[in-house]
């Protein structure tokens, strides 16, 4: 059996936190069950390249009694629970994942977990797709299809489809209703708070919160702050999600302008250098600066590092930077995804869903493989659909259905 992680002495622990995210997560249960009698991907090699969490561990196990083998390295040389990986790693699943990795470490693992020529590939941000695309194509030309499930990586994506390049098909489970209206909104909006929180115990009531980015994690994180107390301001670049944002009753301004009255600056927005050199001489002292995206660019720690005359780790998380000028900025997790390197996450419930998604793609994928050409699909609506019924009756929710009479006039065009 291969794999490495941090320690193996973790695993009864990292047990006990799947099976406390399994019972949350009701809908894939079901689709586990179905699996296990059904063995969809039976012989099927998955790689896939996600945050190693608790809640990752029950998707895991879903695809393993579907009758997968899988190869899992992490998508944040930071996110990884070293309990969980290890609890995995002692089920016989191929994990290459630790909470600390080096950069040179963190693509060496996608690396191996590629060399292992799976089928499927199911990637967070799209370094595993990439890394396919790019030093490994001969393995890209074996796989029958992949799932890409953050906005990031389906943005890459569609510029390899762009391009002519992509050599396999891929569903972008990010697209999902059921993932990003949940996940990104709720998902993120809720762990983002958790994160700070958990890095700083500062009160958010009373705080200028500044949140770059009003797309649908922007959207949950403004709207889960203003619930707390804290006063907000909206930047955006888009003009409708700008207005969006003024008519929801957000403040709205360039970042140039809120950089001089946010106490706390949260950047979700998928892009490089949102928040500069020019924004830092113009903060406070005692800003404090949050990343809910992807990628440890939106936060210039370049920049800051630049201009700044000493460094420290002041608390877990937590990097203080001192300016020759006195003033003195906290950085969060290095920049990367708050939500994951200072808490645990999104919870277990709303993953429930978005890993439901990813369960049933693979599926998808195998049913069609030959069918499917090489581009980015969405999530078929019927799986949508289904992943929201389930949701709906594990919480005894009843909806009502639509009578012949009802789809008949609906159907009409008189």
């Amino acid at each position: 059996m291969s794999y490495k992680v941090k320690d193996m002495s973790l695993a009864e622990r990292g047990k006990k936190q799947i099976e406390w995210a399994r019972m949350h997560m009701p809908v894939l249960r079901i689709i586990a069950d179905e699996f296990s009698r059904e063995k969809p991907l039976k012989g099927i090699r998955i790689a896939a390249v996600l945050h190693v969490t608790k809640e990752t561990a029950v998707l895991v196990e879903t695809l393993v009694a579907g009758g997968a083998e899988v190869w899992l390295a992490a998508s944040n040389p930071l996110s990884t629970q070293d309990d969980v990986a290890a609890a995995l790693a002692s089920e016989g699943v191929h994990v290459y994942a630790w909470r600390g990795e080096t950069e040179e470490e963190y693509f060496n693992a996608i690396k191996t977990i590629a060399s292992a020529e799976p089928q499927i590939v199911i990637d967070d941000g799209g370094d595993l797709h990439a890394h396919l695309h790019s030093a490994a194509q001969e393995i890209a030309k074996k796989v029958f299809g992949g799932t890409e499930e953050t906005t990031t990586g389906v943005h890459r994506l569609k510029a390899m489809e762009r391009q002519g390049i992509l050599k396999y098909p891929v569903i972008a489970v990010n697209n999902a209703l059921t993932k990003f209206m949940f996940d990104n909104r709720y998902g993120t909006g809720q762990s983002t708070i958790d994160g700070i929180l958990r890095a700083t115990n500062i009160l958010i009531a009373g705080k200028i919160v500044v949140v770059a980015g009003y797309g649908w994690v922007g959207r949950g994180i403004a709207w889960r702050a203003r619930g707390m107390g804290a006063r907000v301001i909206v930047t955006e670049v888009d003009p409708i999600r700008a207005l969006e944002a003024v008519m929801d009753g957000f403040e709205v301004m360039k970042m140039d302008e809120a950089a001089e009255i946010g106490d706390v600056f949260i950047t979700a927005t998928g892009n490089i250098n949102v928040i500069t050199k020019a924004h830092f001489e113009k903060m406070k002292d005692g800003a404090i600066l949050a990343n809910a995206g992807h990628f440890d660019v939106e936060v210039s720690v370049k920049d800051l590092e630049s201009i700044a005359i000493s460094k420290r780790e002041i608390r877990d998380c937590v990097t203080e930077y001192v300016l020759p000028n006195g003033k003195r900025f906290y950085l969060l997790g290095r920049g990367r995804l708050v939500n994951l390197v200072c808490a645990e996450g999104h919870s277990s419930e709303v993953m429930d869903m978005s890993f439901a998604n990813q369960a049933l793609a693979a599926r998808y994928i195998v049913e069609n493989r030959g069918v499917l050409e090489r581009k980015v699909y969405n999530v078929p609506l019927e799986i949508d659909r289904r992943v929201a019924e389930l949701k709906l009756r594990s919480m005894g929710i009843e909806i009502d259905v639509l009578t012949d009479e009802q789809r008949k006039y609906l159907e009409s065009w008189i």
